[in-house]
């Protein structure tokens, strides 16, 4: 994903083949081009949370801890490099059983009839930097909308057992109800006790095959 954007203008269309604005973009570095291949996301060094208001003055984080996902990262076309992500609604972690457990019963997530939240890249683009924003496909509930994921590069390393290494962390925010969340309770000085808008979080590190 840190690679999104950043096409080689030697091997960038031209106006008349793509019908695209083909301003000149600065070539690829050999690091960055090093980077090439198909990664695999590490869940023991990723995590996806999210923030939501509750009863409209404090505020509960919360979890994921069940995520599985690849990367294909294309450092000759980083616009090519793709992401994909799927999470197991049952690992959510607030911190208190009985809240886990209202948000996996029907009233939420409803895991029983839907275990899984996926996400699915369709697009990216740099903002420079070492800043990007990836877009694509977010299901919850078996409802599918578009989701934009602002992210940071942190960079790439072997680690000490001979992986290589990427890390990114982002932010995105999503209005919960667009995807089925609608339980609420009004509260007797008025609001509501769960807030619609929800701020998500991501720390990914990912391991390149074959390292």
């Amino acid at each position: 994903m840190g690679l999104f954007g950043r096409k080689n203008e030697t091997t960038a269309p031209s106006a008349a083949s793509s019908g695209t604005d083909t301003a000149a973009s600065a070539p690829v570095s050999p690091d960055l081009a090093a980077l090439t291949g198909e990664y695999t996301i590490d869940p023991a060094h990723t995590s996806i949370g999210f923030v939501a208001r509750h009863a409209m003055v404090t505020n509960v984080k919360g979890s994921f801890t069940d995520i599985a996902g690849t990367l294909h990262l294309d450092g000759s076309d980083p616009a090519a490099s793709t992401a994909s992500i799927d999470v197991q609604m049952a690992s959510i972690d607030t911190g208190s059983a009985d809240r886990d457990g209202h948000l996996k019963s029907a009233d939420f997530f409803d895991i029983e009839k839907h275990p899984e939240m996926t996400f699915r890249s369709t697009k990216a683009e740099a903002l420079g930097g070492d800043d990007y924003r990836i877009t694509g496909d977010l299901t919850i509930l078996g409802t599918t909308k578009p989701l934009s994921i602002d992210l940071e590069f942190n960079g790439s390393a072997k680690d000490p057992f001979g992986n290589e290494r990427v890390g990114f962390e982002g932010t995105a925010q999503i209005l919960r109800s667009e995807w089925g969340l609608t339980w609420n309770a009004a509260l007797e000085t008025g609001g509501v006790l769960v807030s619609d808008k929800i701020k998500l979080s991501f720390d990914i590190s990912a391991i390149k095959s074959g390292s």
